[in-house]
């Protein structure tokens, strides 16, 4: 089985828009006040009951609040109850040492619910460019079908972004994984050139400058109004629809781009980059501060717009739904050794671009020839693949 999410924007008047709104408050306020109680509260319910803090526990309580207060009853049951099992896998998760103590959801960061599929009616297609779906409490909800949906429906998750309100269906399908015998290819990460192959190609995100002084220019604007105003407010919104177009031109890129890679290749090679370590900040301490500070948060900002690991998730999963794999391989000095003669020396690479060996005058693009000393790494049978991608990464597509 695989999943796949199909994301599509919402239409809708401004009442539904606001009734969105006071959902996504209600089914935040409901996580972060069971987060509180299972962090503060939790002796005081197991010396009361003889029992720990649980999602039944909590399920029963959430029913008799709903009983009381009006306005977490206009919402639906099972959103709340969605924010409750999310919070409960957050702990399993914490416990088994998979990640970090749940903390609790912010607005304008964590606007959305989501409505299991057997409490939404069926998707309608109206046209070629609309469709419309009846959720639970809310009625019909018109979005923009940019794409056929595959699969049986799993989850219904609305969610709000800067550019508006957008709904996401959770779908799982059969798919059989064919055979694949394609060739293999090394891949170069960086901040230039994006990506650069061992085939001689090289690939760069679109420009976005342009984009970033204008988001720079709203920044300004709303630090000179008042603060917690209405125009400051709508300055923000200006701001923040601005950076998510960027954000969403450089996720299409990356998506296109590894479409293209997984489509003509079977193995993909790529350095096993310490990404988190590498943008980590230079600041030092206060009794032993950094150096060249400036210099590096700038760097640290460049690999985090080109996104090297979201490149990454996207690759892996599309080459295995292909039957293709992704190798990783040692990335010390891949930049600086020969391909031809396999001379290693820091100065056979003049600078960002051109590579000259020292030993055989061998020339070439400096990012190209990385690339094929990875690929010629990643083929040798030490090589480590990922043969499967990340459970959770298939709704990036």
């Amino acid at each position: 089985m695989t999943n796949r999410a199909y994301k599509y924007r919402i239409y809708a008047d401004t009442a539904t828009e606001e009734f969105f709104a006071r959902c996504c408050g209600v089914v935040r306020l409901v996580y972060n006040i069971a987060l509180e109680q299972r962090s503060s509260f939790w002796r005081h319910f197991k010396r009361a009951e003889g029992k720990n803090i649980s999602y039944p526990s909590q399920a029963r309580e959430l029913t008799a609040i709903r009983a009381e207060v009006p306005w977490v009853a206009e919402c639906p049951i099972d959103a709340q109850q969605q924010a409750l099992r999310d919070l409960n896998q957050a702990f399993q998760n914490f416990f088994s040492g998979r990640a970090g103590y749940p903390k609790p959801r912010r607005k304008f960061v964590n606007d959305a619910f989501r409505i299991p599929s057997s409490r939404v009616g069926p998707i309608e297609v109206l046209n070629a460019k609309w469709a419309r779906v009846r959720l639970p409490k809310i009625g019909d909800v018109k979005f923009r079908y940019t794409r056929p949906i595959r699969g049986e429906v799993g989850n219904v998750t609305v969610t709000r972004e800067a550019n508006g309100w957008h709904v996401v269906f959770s779908c799982e399908f059969d798919h059989e994984t064919p055979a694949n015998d394609n060739p293999a290819v090394g891949i170069d990460r960086g901040i230039v050139n994006n990506v650069a192959l061992s085939t001689g190609e090289m690939y760069a995100m679109p420009d976005g400058s342009a984009l970033v002084e204008r988001h720079k220019t709203w920044q300004r604007v709303a630090s000179r109004r008042k603060s917690r105003s209405k125009r400051q407010a709508k300055a923000r919104r200006h701001a923040a629809r601005v950076a998510a177009k960027a954000a969403r031109k450089r996720l299409h890129w990356q998506h296109v781009t590894t479409t293209r890679i997984a489509r003509r290749f079977g193995t993909a090679v790529l350095e096993d980059l310490r990404i988190r370590n590498m943008s980590a900040s230079a600041k030092g301490t206060v009794e032993e501060p950094g150096k060249n500070v400036a210099q590096k948060s700038g760097l640290n900002r460049s690999i985090l717009v080109a996104a090297w690991f979201r490149f990454e998730l996207l690759l892996t999963y599309k080459l295995a739904f292909r039957g293709g794999n992704v190798a990783k391989v040692d990335p010390r000095h891949t930049s600086v050794t020969c391909r031809e003669c396999g001379s290693r020396d820091k100065g056979n690479r003049e600078n960002q671009a051109k590579f000259l060996c020292l030993s055989c005058g061998h020339e070439d693009h400096a990012d190209i020839n990385a690339a094929r000393n990875i690929l010629a790494a990643g083929t040798r049978p030490a090589a480590r693949a990922e043969k499967s991608a990340p459970r959770g990464l298939e709704r990036a597509a």
